[in-house]
């Protein structure tokens, strides 16, 4: 869905209806720095923070961040620190207290169950991020974008409160070094650390071949798979082989891309079935598969309790009322390499004219590349950031070319793009599964939105 949109108020609507809430984890600590600037209206953010185990964490993190009555609305976001391989005390604090603060607010008032997904590919924050959700006693683990492997593994030391270590994949690395970051549960907490409940793990695929993987070789147990097909929004899997673009330039799929269901139920874990399963009759066809349930991310992601701004929810329920709504899987648009879901819409980054005009610049820096760098320190660069100091670290032209920023993108999405200098905003990057086309099926007749118990009981 994005950096956001599935927060803590959509999870726990969907748990109060007794299914699986998820939380994103994205970004967090920079969601959580923003809404705080914003002067956390609600309330609920504090009242979370106050239930931190460590309360000098969330009081320097409410010193460092919080204004009362919100930020001038033309003044730019007081920025958070860029992750590196060793980050300052600061930035990490605030990493494990925004993740505990998610979760906990997602599982206040009732007893459903609650999940966080992370990103693979965003590796430095990982590990400070899993602490602060299973602080919260967060019941289930989501990771796709990679190879997980290590993942369950950590899972199970940071549960029994040991030291921790990922390691990390670095771009040009020799073959005499390894890079890792690491997380002493005992050093952050100044003590023993409280002893936690290890969440189940839950690995987000998209071939039968990684799951057959991650079933044998990870460092502890998978507890299951949800499967992704590329018709989902954000990322996408690349197709197998060479890439080929069809005549409006998207990623062209093929049966090879479609999941061994027979050889994944063969392992003996639950999988769900994600992509353009958001619709009603999808949930009976997952069960005649052999599937433990859906994943639905689309319909939830422009219900009301989702994070997209509400402007932006209007516009997408109104195209899709009209019949005029348009997603490019746009293979070039992410730094990550992967496709990414891009939905069409005007005043968005999606128009050319805007990533003509973008100053580039990379200030959040979630989806840089690790390298080594010539002196054999770690480097970070980013395809998206200014083509020059993409070229000065080592970076190729030709993996600049058509890059968005998504970082920035996302968090405008949310309300929280930055101000600019002369007081530009960024423009939000909608991203949508395909079946953003068929939204306005959940509208109320006369209705212009809709909430998440209405998803849940027309796919039930």
């Amino acid at each position: 869905m994005g950096a956001g949109v599935s927060g803590w108020k959509l999870a726990r609507a969907v748990s109060r209806c007794g299914q699986l809430g998820v939380v994103s984890s994205t970004a967090i600590e920079t969601i959580l720095a923003r809404r705080l600037q914003l002067g956390d209206p609600d309330g609920a953010l504090r009242r979370a923070c106050r239930r931190f185990p460590l309360p000098a964490v969330a009081e320097r993190a409410l010193e460092r961040y919080f204004i009362e009555g919100g930020k001038a609305a033309d003044a730019p976001f007081k920025l958070v620190p860029i992750y590196s391989a060793d980050p300052g005390r600061n930035l990490v604090e605030l990493t494990v207290l925004a993740n505990f603060v998610e979760v906990f607010l997602a599982k206040e008032g009732h007893d459903g169950l609650v999940g966080i997904n992370l990103l693979e590919k965003i590796q430095l924050p990982t590990l400070p991020s899993l602490f602060g959700a299973m602080l919260a006693g967060v019941d289930y683990v989501f990771m796709g974008a990679g190879i997980p492997r290590a993942i369950p593994g950590i899972l199970d030391e940071l549960a029994a409160g040991r030291p921790v270590r990922l390691k990390l994949d670095v771009e040009d690395a020799t073959p005499d070094r390894e890079f890792a970051c690491t997380f002493d549960p005992a050093e952050f907490c100044a003590g023993p650390p409280p002893a936690l409940r290890r969440p189940q793990f839950i690995a987000v695929i998209s071939s039968a071949t990684l799951a057959i993987t991650l079933a044998r070789k990870s460092t502890g147990a998978v507890n299951g798979f949800v499967v992704e097909g590329p018709s989902a929004g954000g990322h996408n899997a690349p197709p197998r082989g060479p890439m080929r673009l069809d005549a409006q330039g998207e990623p062209i799929y093929g049966e090879r891309d479609a999941a061994d269901l027979e050889k994944i139920r063969a392992l003996g874990l639950p999988f769900w079935l994600a992509g353009s399963y958001g619709r009603p009759g999808k949930l009976a066809e997952a069960f005649a598969l052999g599937a433990a349930g859906i994943q639905v991310g689309t319909a939830f992601a422009f219900c009301e309790e989702s994070g997209i701004d509400p402007h932006w929810k209007r516009q997408t329920l109104a195209a899709s009322r009209e019949g005029t709504t348009k997603v490019f899987t746009d293979p070039a648009a992410s730094p990550t390499g992967f496709p990414f879901k891009v939905v069409q819409m005007e005043g968005t980054s999606s128009e050319p004219a805007f990533l003509e005009s973008r100053e580039r610049g990379c200030d959040l820096g979630y989806l840089r590349h690790l390298h080594q760098k010539p002196d054999g320190k770690l480097g970070c660069r980013c395809p998206g950031e200014a083509v020059e100091n993409y070229l000065q670290k080592g970076g190729v032209e030709a993996d600049t070319i058509g890059r968005k920023c998504v970082c920035n993108g996302l968090l405008a999405t949310i309300g929280l793009g930055q101000i600019r200098e002369g007081g530009r905003k960024e423009n939000p990057l909608l991203t949508a599964g395909d079946d953003v086309a068929r939204l306005a099926e959940f509208l109320p007749a006369g209705g212009d939105g809709y909430c998440a118990a209405d998803v849940i009981d027309r796919l039930l």
